[in-house]
Formats: C-alpha cells, structure tokens, sequence
C-alpha cells in the first residue's frame, strides 16, 4: 500500500490510445484516488489538445499536483512544463515515448520536437532496457535534457500491460520518493 500523498493531488496522464482497466496506471489512479486527466482525442492525439487537458485537470486541483505520466503523456508534461513551468509539483514519467525516432507513427508527429530545456520540477523517468517505442540512448538524452534522474528497468518493455505491467508495486517507491523531493523542494 502506498504512503500518504494527502498533501498533493494526483493526476495520472496516460499515453496514447489511454490507459485500459488493466493498465497501471489505472490500477494506480484507483488506489490513490487520482484523477485522470481527459484528453479530447486519445488515438489521433493533437498537442495542443493534450496541453489543454492537462491544464484543466491542473486548474481543478487544490493542492499541488504530482502528475503520472505515461509514453506520450510524459512528453506532453515536458512541453506543458515549458509554458507553465509553476503548474506541476513533480512529475514521474514512465517510458517516454521518443517522437522523433526513425518510423515515428503518423499521429505522433505532432508531439516533435522534444522539449530540450530542463524541467522546472523534480521529476524522475523510469525507462526499460527494451521498450521498443524509445532507445536507451534515446532516453538517456531525454533525461540530459531535462535533468531527471533516471531509473532503468530490466527487460521492462514499454513499462504497460503488454509487457506484463498491470498493479506494478515495484513503483510505488519511485513515487513516493519523488514526493518527498516536491516537499522538499516547497519547504525550502
């Protein structure tokens, strides 16, 4: 069971296509009883879109906001961070998506460039040695870009359901360790 968030709101920012019942992030956002942030399209995605979803879940929040990000939603947080870097108390990004890999899907295009500059908040990216949407290189870079630490995952996948990631217990102490950075980081 997860330690008490009470002095923040979470939000869980799924990727593209949402995150299913099975999903982690979905099994997360019930425990914690998170708020999910509503995207208008979630299968042929626009970025400004997505901005605009993530800063109505955002406006909606009495606290300050730890967001969960997955894939494409990790970069959205990115781009968001750049036009309100004072939104979001910290970010956990989870298997970013690399938008300007080689064979990039059409619907993702939108997405690119990546945000190069670093991010205004703690945050942390969890990557896998293996995801097929994002390079380990590739995802060290964005963790150069935006001065996250990064932690890597063995043979993780793309970190979903599809690689065997439903509850995924294994990241509730990134978490928590990521909130108590936001506390941190508020105190001082």
């Amino acid at each position: 069971m997860p330690a008490s968030f009470d002095d923040f709101d979470l939000l869980i920012q799924p990727g593209w296509n949402d995150s299913g019942p099975e999903h982690w992030q979905s099994h997360w956002q019930r425990a914690l009883g998170a708020r999910r942030v509503e995207n208008r399209d979630w299968r042929q995605p626009r970025l400004l879109d997505w901005l605009q979803g993530l800063e109505c879940a955002l406006a909606a929040c009495d606290k300050p906001a730890l967001v969960v990000a997955h894939s494409l939603g990790c970069i959205a947080v990115a781009h968001y961070a750049q036009r309100r870097p004072d939104a979001i108390a910290g970010a956990l990004l989870v298997a970013p998506a690399d938008v300007e890999r080689a064979f990039v899907p059409r619907e993702l295009m939108d997405f690119a460039p990546l945000p190069r500059q670093p991010l205004p908040f703690p945050a942390r990216i969890v990557a896998s040695s293996n995801d097929p949407f994002c390079k380990t290189a590739r995802a060290a870079r964005m963790a150069g870009y935006w001065r996250a630490p990064i932690s890597w995952l063995r043979d993780a996948g793309h970190i979903n359901v599809d690689s065997g990631h439903k509850e995924w217990p294994q990241g509730w102490p990134l978490l928590q360790q990521l909130a108590e950075r936001a506390r941190r980081r508020s105190a001082a």
